[in-house]
């Protein structure tokens, strides 16, 4: 349903707007000689206050306030995501197209769950954006979200970090006026609704940071400039850190679309993590075949610090503990290991390989009992010339790169994303991108197959999570609320020594996690990702071969997804199909809790419940495995341990 309202009077503004296939949301977008703005209505409550649009090249404004036509159209279809939660994804809105003077157009959807714009430009030769505004006004009042940018990778260079930032719960109105956030952010709204800040489809344009907004009732954009120059330096000089930059955001082909500016909301919080709003604003797959992408599981080196015991060698970077490594892979029917730092000589080169590293022999060893080995990079390593690394690493037998320190997403950094997808594709290599977070390439480009851009496992060997420090264990039952909603996470779980809070101490050599062993294990379940790390050591998950082996059968790619209850920070409940068995993730904050589980959706049969043992609270690395009936519509009931989890897998 689209509509139109002219004001009586030529000089006052014209409205626009599209309202939803259900008729519950309405996106409106209003029009004078002062801009645009746009705002949105969800039964029947104005969620979001005018909020200004506007795109200025170096000369001035390149959005007109003259709307020279309006159209509309309908979409209702799906299509195929198999590497994804689902195996299809439904795509159903309303578009209103707004052709404004001066060779811009401005695009809004409106969804069931969600409102998006973005704006099409149609102006000859190479046009220079010098800024964009993109407002968010949701009232001052409002309590939010906000994952603000910290641990800048220069002092000097505000833009440049690594995309993992825990949330700070403040009102909007409170967030620092020299601070920024970036994207997904969440703000919550009247009765029980909740919007989600985002973008998606993000092409040759820098990603979008949010500060507050100048009146302190919202957000507005803010966009890294063009860098001019640059240097080496950051975290043990592995990134390439801006010195220099030009008076534009971009620069882009006079036919052009601009991200999409979007907002979710939700009525329950439940529906924002089974939210699909990144598939369906991101480009088609640019991979015709990708039958040669395969998901799976991965042995990890880095954080357990190659710590494997009772063999006759001394672990560490060398050939025989990464034949450890594929050994226990092999066994466990995992399908690959990665090769983390360490395995080239300089961090600042891949052409010297460590002299401890055969790696011709590891590939070859690794080939015969059917594992693939991922090698991990920097970004700066490869930037220079990606066709060539890129032949060089397939012609070898590689089957996938984990490229780290991005920790920037200006324009320069996102074209050269898209060009190392391409030429990863083109010699059937997957990609783990780190330093960076989901913008929708991951159905664009699906050989990108996770992202990092979250503080995940690695921070336990460095954090204070202990009383009175980081709450880690509701960062972990709010990132599917949030920070999954843009894409799929390198989390990178699987810790066996697991601790309270109490007893957590941070160590390099022996890490440790807060929460529960089952805490560890639903990740596999609830968090996205086609490619999931083991990241604890050979030895740890060898001495408890039951849960190691409940564990690596997890999928990593599903048929069905269905998120059954969760509220932000406390809980999520996760149900997802692969094939005919099921498996339902359950994992909660610290607060000990027995949820009720609905199965109404759930088949009939006996399951296997890897959960918390009755002595998790002071021990949380214990668990229990056992098995239950489940009936269709009697609720299930899992006792959880302060951290605590639970997986329950229903099969034929």
């Amino acid at each position: 349903m689209i509509f139109a309202l002219a004001a009586a009077l030529g000089c006052a503004a014209k409205n626009y707007g599209v309202v939803s296939p259900d008729g519950r949301l309405k996106a409106e977008v209003s029009v004078d000689a002062s801009g645009l703005r746009w705002s949105i209505i969800a039964d029947g409550d104005t969620v979001m206050q005018p909020s200004e649009i506007a795109l200025y090249s170096p000369g001035g404004a390149i959005t007109g306030t003259k709307v020279l036509s309006a159209g509309h159209s309908s979409t209702d279809t799906s299509f195929a995501t198999p590497l994804y939660r689902k195996q299809a994804v439904a795509d159903r809105y309303n578009e209103l197209t707004l052709r404004l003077r001066g060779g811009c157009s401005l695009q809004l959807r409106a969804y069931d769950d969600a409102a998006a714009y973005r704006l099409l430009l149609d102006r000859p030769g190479t046009v220079e954006i010098a800024s964009e505004t993109a407002e968010f006004r949701f009232g001052s009042d409002r309590r939010a979200w906000l994952p603000l940018v910290n641990d800048l990778r220069d002092p000097a260079y505000p833009y440049a970090f690594s995309f993992e930032s825990y949330y700070d719960e403040m009102p909007l109105g409170a967030m620092p006026a020299d601070t920024l956030s970036c994207s997904p952010l969440l703000v919550e709204l009247d009765g029980g609704r909740k919007a989600l800040v985002m973008e998606g489809q993000l092409h040759d344009y820098p990603g979008m940071f949010l500060r507050r907004s100048g009146a302190g009732d919202g957000l507005v954009a803010v966009h890294a400039p063009l860098p001019a120059a640059s240097k080496v330096g950051g975290f043990n000089r592995l990134n390439l850190i801006p010195t220099e930059s030009e008076n534009v955001i971009a620069r882009v082909p006079g036919r052009f679309a601009l991200p999409w500016r979007a907002v979710a909301v939700s009525r329950r919080d439940a529906d924002l993590a089974g939210l699909d709003l990144a598939m369906r604003l991101a480009e088609p797959s640019r991979i015709a075949d990708i039958s040669w992408i395969v998901p799976g599981k991965v042995a990890w080196d880095w954080w357990n610090d190659w710590g494997i015991t009772g063999v006759d060698f001394e672990a560490g970077i060398n050939t025989a503990t990464y034949k450890h490594y594929i050994d226990f892979a092999a066994r466990k029917g995992l399908q690959y290991v990665i090769l983390d730092e360490g395995w080239a000589r300089d961090n600042g080169s891949l052409d010297e390989i460590n002299p401890d590293v055969d790696l011709p022999a590891i590939i070859d060893y690794a080939r015969e009992r059917g594992i693939g080995i991922i090698l991990w990079a920097t970004w700066r390593q490869l930037k220079d010339n990606y066709p060539a690394y890129m032949r060089r690493f397939a012609d070898m037998g590689v089957r996938g790169l984990k490229v780290d320190f991005f920790d920037r997403d200006d324009q320069e950094v996102i074209a050269s994303v898209e060009e190392m997808a391409q030429a990863a594709a083109d010699n059937h290599l997957l990609l783990d991108l780190h330093g960076f977070r989901p913008v929708g390439m991951q159905r664009t480009w699906p050989n990108i197959v996770n992202y990092e851009g979250v503080k995940g496992l690695e921070n336990y060997k460095w954090g204070h999570m202990g009383p009175g420090g980081i709450d880690q264990l509701r960062y972990d039952a709010t990132v599917p609320f949030i920070r999954m909603v843009a894409g799929p996470l390198d989390y990178t779980p699987g810790a066996m020594t697991n601790s309270t809070r109490a007893s957590y101490r941070p160590s390099n050599d022996a890490p440790m996690s807060v929460g529960t062993r089952a805490h560890q294990a639903a990740m596999y379940v609830v968090y996205d990702g086609a490619l999931q790390m083991l990241a604890d050591s050979p030895t740890a998950y060898d001495r408890e071969p039951a849960f190691t082996d409940f564990v690596a059968a997890i999928p990593t790619v599903w048929d069905e997804t269905r998120v059954l209850d969760g509220r932000v920070g406390e809980y999520v409940v996760i149900a997802r199909r692969a094939g005919s068995v099921w498996y339902v993730g359950v994992l909660a904050d610290g607060s000990p809790r027995t949820l009720s589980i609905d199965t109404s959706m759930l088949p009939a049969g006996t399951a296997t419940i890897l959960c918390d043992g009755v002595n998790a609270a002071k021990h949380p690395s214990d668990y229990s495995l056992r098995t239950v009936s489940v009936t269709p519509g009697t609720p299930l009931d899992i006792a959880l341990a302060p951290g605590g989890g639970a997986i329950v897998r229903i099969a034929d």
